[in-house]
Formats: structure tokens, C-alpha cells, sequence
């Protein structure tokens, strides 16, 4: 019977593995598990599985709109460990060397299917660097054949790719089948096993387009719903709302699912506040990298250069010979609040100085490529560029750092805890002075037994889920999820006869999904202004609410990144109160539903955030934020991980210690002080 708005139909389906997300992530595990459940099902066991997506896989996740570059490529005559020094050095020395590692010998293989694919990546021939479409008249060759890519950065290599997520996308909907995929279905809760509380047994969710709920039951779950953007309140606002540097549907489902059916987090303090083209959040990488530009104040100083021994508080970061991007920000930062502003690229002199070195034809290539590294990307940057008559030879652009997000794909490594490799030596007990605080009920060291899983069992992540790891981007991420695809057809196969049992019933799944609409029904007449209604509150304004809390107590840009104890607590208080407020949202129609459930999303991830920089008594990330109260790095109490597990009976967190261990020599990355 079709459902209506107040009334959904329920849809119940039962499959082995689910992938709950449309992103880089999930296509790797959609192109990745077939030929593994093929190899279970010559084992005798038949395994069924299907990808649901809450938008379309397409145009889904964070390369939906395009990129101008993959970030990740070891190439060669690269070491993945060099690759492991890197992300631990961007994140201030606190990453997990076995997962880094992990992906960097094997991120390659699926760069090189991008290209099978019909990815255009540049090439240089001859000594001439030439984009996707022109190095195969010029007698180049693919990568997996020992083609020579134009490098951006150590690890970056160029690509023609407003396309890349077509590509991408198009190559796991034909290996995993469209009968297998569900589009335009937003999976918003995970439900334990009614036998096994540490374990998932299901989700739910409902159609965007229909009045329909889904509850699914299987044995594993791949759960990639991305990162979390609009917790914090944005620099865009008024006419510029819904801009953001990371795509606004990316509404923290990821964290607040697994937190909820009991994963354990870490690194959930850690931030990503980039700095970008200002009002349109433009990429910057490929003009610090590939024009080599530089960042200046209003006086046209170099503030790194300006500012480089404030490099020298942060030992041993700050004598990296690449600084951390936390810690550049710190310089840049400086430069604002001293009155120096506005900070400037320096497109004019960049491309000056590449007009020296460059053929003719070269130039023109990347002059076009400027305004194509927008046009891949983030399309609104060109507009502004226009309406401001930027013309980049000409004219410098305004920078500014963004409000934070949360992430652990790209600079960022806030996330859950996952198994990792087993076979790089990372630590299988925990050893350290706080370790009896660790809930006795969880796993000791960094593996146990399924590469990708969570701690709780059958749940398994990749991406942006992936906590402690960053610097994965589109191509690591997708690697990710193609280890997932093995990693769950064994757990499926090793728990085959495993029966998956709801721990709440569908009618209770059902009616706390559609509370926001029973709400607006129930009261909708009782006012004649649909948006005023003391019985209810909007989405919107509910989101409008979450982020000036978190924007002036949690150290957004209201207070120049700072926030202190006091803060915080008063921080939480505010925060509890909202989260009593939320259950009077209201949803008049499946767009404010949506809504309503990405705002719950991104509460309990705000209240996450927090709650970690609450017990990280010290500022790890200067340049993201500040605790003032502790305005310092303290290696010897706190060069740890913190993690954390929520309790969704009693709503309550709890954060602990884990010990860090270096698996990869880092002294390589460090010089001497700067004096």
C-alpha cells in the first residue's frame, strides 16, 4: 500500500552487506566486493549485498562537484613510509602509522584504474607538461605503464577531472549492478542485535522523493556517509549562505551512527580550517604547489618568512621542513589580529616568475588552468573572480581561513577507531598509566582481526569515517572502501549462519524517524504563520541555533579560533538544552525531514567535538583552534590519542586515553631551530 506523508510505507529487506553511502568510499567497495562474494560463493556461501545512497552516487560525496588534482599518488620511486611521515607531521605527530602506511602501498592501484576508467591525468613528455587530452599525441603513456604525471606537490599529481566522480561512480554501479543500489534513501540510525548489544544488526532510513521508510537487517555494514560541515557558523551568510569549502550534505551521519550504536571515536578534537580564496572558498593547492604563489599581508610581507620562529614554540613540529597546515595558519593568523590585513595570493608575481621558465604554450595551459582548478571544483569561486573583475595576472586575491569542519579523509584525521594491518608491527595491548580507563568491553592494540572494522562487530567504515589517518583524499579513500569489500565478505563468511535481530521493533524505528512530521501535523493549524509556532521549531532555525553556540564557545571564527574551559562548559550546558529542543523539530515536507535528521547528525558530532577539546588540556592544533587556558603543545602529558564512546540510553560520553606509537621513524622529517 503506498504510504502518504503522515502515514509511510514500510519497506523491510533483509541482504548480507549494506554500504550506506554514495561517495569515493563506497564506489571502491561497490567496484571491489563482487569478485570476492564470486570467490565466497565457490566457497559455498552466497552472499547478497546493496549500496543506499541519500543522494545519487553520481554527483555523491566530496568529489561530487569535481577536482583539479588527485592528492594522493606514492608513484615509483616514492616510499609509502615517507607517505606515513607526512600525514603524522600535518597532524601534529598524532596519526596511526599502521593505517597511513597501509594505504600508501596500495593506494596506487586504484589511481591507475581511474585512468582505465577514462580519468584524463597530465603527463609530462619530453621535458613539457601537457594535460589529459593532448599527452597521447605527444607520445606519452599511462601511468601503470611508467607515464610521468605533472606533480603539483610531492604527492599530487593533475588530472582534467570536473568528471572524476562520473568516472568513479559509473565504474562501481556496473560491477556491483543497479538491481543492488538504492538512491535517494537517507539511512539515519544503525540498530544493534538484540542478542549481542556490541554488535549492528540493522538501519533505517527513509526516501527523500516517497513516503517510504526503509529497515534493512544484514550481517555487516560499510557505513561512509562522509564528514561533518555547518556545526560551526559559516563566513557565508546572508546572500552568501550555503556556500562551504566542504559539501554542505556532509552532515556528520557518519560519527553520530557509529557513536550511537556504541563505536569507539578518536581524534575527535582534531579540525580542518582551511585557508581559501575568501567568499568563494577556492582551492589554493594548486597555486601554492603548482604557480608557486605566495601568501603576503596587505603590506606585501611574506608572513611565513615574516613569522617563521613562532615555528619555533611548536618543537618538534615547527622545524619540519614543511610546517604543518595548522601551524601555517598560526602564522597567518597573527598577521590578522595584529592588524594586518587582508591577507593576499600572489597571483600577479606567481605568474610573472612562470612566464621566465615556461614556454609560451605552457603558460597559456596554466593560465587557462587557473580558472580551470575553479571551474573543476568549485564553480562559484569563478563567479566571484568575475564579479570582482580578478583577472589573476593582474590582480591579487583575498585569503581567508574558513570556519572548521570535521574530517578524516582530507587534512584532518577526526574519525572512529579501526582495525588495522596486521602485518606492520602496531601494538596489540595498551600500555600506559591510564589504560584500566578504557572500557573494559573494547579491543587492546590497533587490529583485531578485520582490517576496517569498528569496534563494534559488523560495523565497518573507510574515508572520512577513518579516524587518526588523514591526508587519504578521493584516491585513499576509495581505496579504503575497496579493503572494506574484502574485509566483509570474510566476516559475512566467518558468521554465516548468523541470524541479525532487531533490538528495537519497526514501529518504534518508524515513529521516531517521522516525530519531526507527526509534530507538524499535530500543531500546524494552531498558528496562521506556518514558521511561527510555539509547539514546534524549524530545521533551520535549529541549525541556526547549533552554530552560534559552537561558533562562540567552541572557538569558531566569532573568536578568532579561541575558547577556553569556562567556555566549554558553558558550551555544554547549551548544548544539552538543544539537544531537548531538537525533539520538537518540525518537518513539513521530506526536504525539512532531511533536514531535521542532518541537524540531529550534527548535534551529537558538535557535542563529540567538544566533549574531546573539553579533555585535551592543551592546544594540539594552533591555527585551527586555542584552548587559552592551556596555549601550549605538551608532548609529555599528550602526545596520545583520545578517544571516546557515547551511551545512548544515558546520553553520556566517555573520553580516555589511548598510547600513541611511532611506527615510522619521524626524526628524518625535522631540522634545527630557526633562530
Amino acid at each position: 500500500m503506498a504510504g502518504t506523508f503522515g502515514n509511510p510505507e514500510v519497506v523491510q529487506e533483509e541482504v548480507d552487506i549494506l554500504i550506506i553511502g554514495g561517495g569515493m568510499a563506497a564506489c571502491g567497495a561497490a567496484y571491489e566486493i563482487m569478485p570476492w562474494i564470486g570467490a565466497a560463493k565457490d566457497a559455498g556461501v552466497d552472499i547478497t549485498v546493496k549500496l543506499v545512497d541519500k543522494a545519487a552516487m553520481d554527483r555523491s560525496g566530496a568529489v561530487a562537484q569535481g577536482l583539479s588534482a588527485i592528492n594522493t599518488y606514492i608513484g615509483p620511486n616514492q616510499d609509502p613510509a615517507d607517505y606515513a611521515r607526512m600525514v603524522s607531521n600535518d597532524l601534529m605527530g598524532i596519526t596511526r602509522d599502521d593505517l597511513a602506511y597501509d594505504l600508501g602501498r596500495n593506494v596506487d592501484d586504484s589511481v591507475h584504474l581511474f585512468e582505465e576508467w577514462g580519468l584524463p591525468i597530465w603527463k609530462t613528455v619530453n621535458g613539457e607538461r601537457f594535460d589529459g587530452a593532448t599527452w597521447p599525441k605527444e607520445g606519452g603513456k599511462l601511468l601503470k605503464d611508467g607515464g610521468d604525471p605533472v606533480r603539483s606537490g610531492k604527492w599530487q599529481i593533475m588530472i582534467n577531472g570536473e568528471s572524476y566522480k562520473w568516472i568513479v561512480a559509473e565504474a562501481a554501479k556496473k560491477a556491483l549492478g543497479s538491481d543492488n543500489i538504492q538512491e535517494r534513501v537517507f539511512i539515519v540510525k544503525l540498530v544493534n542485535d538484540a542478542n549481542d548489544k556490541n554488535r549492528v544488526a540493522g538501519a533505517v532510513g527513509f526516501s527523500t522523493r516517497e513516503d517510504k521508510v526503509y529497515v534493512y537487517k544484514f550481517k555487516a555494514c560499510l557505513l561512509v556517509a562522509g564528514g561533518c560541515v555547518n556545526i560551526f557558523r559559516p563566513r557565508s551568510v546572508g546572500e552568501g549562505q550555503g556556500r562551504a569549502w566542504y559539501p554542505v550534505w556532509n552532515a556528520g551521519s557518519t560519527y553520530t551512527m557509529a557513536a550511537e550504536a556504541g563505536a569507539e571515536l578518536t581524534m575527535m578534537e582534531n579540525r580542518f580550517v582551511p585557508a581559501r580564496f575568501k567568499d568563494g572558498y577556492g582551492p589554493v593547492g594548486a597555486w601554492f604547489l603548482l604557480f608557486k604563489a605566495q601568501a603576503t599581508n596587505a603590506y606585501g610581507e611574506v608572513y611565513m618568512t615574516k613569522n617563521k620562529e613562532l615555528l619555533n614554540d611548536y618543537p618538534p613540529y615547527g622545524q619540519a621542513a614543511v610546517p604543518a597546515s595548522c601551524l601555517r595558519n598560526h602564522l597567518m593568523l597573527k598577521e590578522m589580529k595584529e592588524g594586518r590585513g587582508p591577507i593576499y595570493m600572489d597571483t600577479v608575481t606567481a605568474l610573472a616568475k612562470l612566464r621566465e621558465t615556461l614556454s609560451p604554450r605552457e603558460v597559456k595551459h596554466l593560465e587557462a588552468e587557473a580558472w580551470e582548478d575553479f571551474l573543476d571544483m568549485c564553480i562559484g569561486q569563478c563567479g566571484i573572480w568575475v564579479g570582482e573583475n580578478i583577472e589573476p595576472e593582474k590582480k591579487n586575491s583575498e585569503l581567508m581561513p574558513t570556519e572548521p569542519y570535521l574530517l578524516g579523509s582530507h587534512s584532518g584525521c577526526c574519525g572512529i577507531w579501526a582495525s588495522g594491518p596486521e602485518d606492520v608491527g602496531a601494538p596489540t595491548t595498551e600500555e600506559h598509566p591510564e589504560a584500566d580507563k578504557i572500557p573494559a568491553h573494547l579491543p587492546q592494540g590497533w587490529n583485531w582481526g578485520y582490517r576496517s572494522m569498528t569496534t563494534v562487530r559488523g560495523l565497518f567504515t573507510a574515508g572520512d569515517g577513518v579516524g587518526a589517518s588523514g591526508h587519504k583524499f578521493s584516491s585513499g579513500s576509495h581505496t579504503e572502501g575497496r579493503m572494506c569489500a574484502q574485509s566483509m565478505v570474510k566476516f559475512v563468511m566467518d558468521n554465516k549462519d548468523w541470524v541479525p535481530t532487531l533490538d528495537t521493533s519497526v514501529e518504534s524505528l518508524v515513529e521516531e524517524i517521522y516525530r519531526p512530521v507527526r509534530t507538524f501535523l499535530e500543531h500546524k493549524d494552531y498558528t496562521t504563520a506556518i514558521d511561527v509556532n510555539p509547539h514546534y521549531i524549524t530545521p533551520r532555525m535549529l541549525q541556526f541555533r547549533l552554530q552560534k553556540i559552537m561558533d562562540e564557545y567552541v572557538a569558531g571564527v566569532a573568536t578568532y579560533y579561541t575558547t577556553n574551559g569556562h567556555m566549554l562548559a558553558v558550551a555544554e550546558e547549551k548544548l544539552g538544552m538543544l539537544k531537548e529542543d531538537a525533539m520538537k523539530m518540525r518537518a513539513k515536507d521530506l526536504h525539512e525531514l532531511l533536514r531535521a535528521w542532518e541537524n540531529y547528525h550534527r548535534i551529537l558530532t558538535a557535542e563529540a567535538h567538544m566533549k574531546h577539546i573539553q579533555f585535551r588540556q592543551e592546544s594540539r592544533y594552533p591555527g585551527f583552534y586555542y584552548r587559552m587556558d592551556h596555549n601550549y603543545v605538551d608532548e609529555e602529558n599528550w602526545h596520545c590519542f583520545v578517544n571516546s564512546v557515547y551511551d545512548k540510553e544515558t546520553k553520556t560520553w566517555n573520553v580516555f586515553k589511548r598510547a600513541h606509537k611511532d611506527l615510522v621513524d619521524k626524526s628524518k622529517l625535522f631540522k634545527a631551530a630557526a633562530h
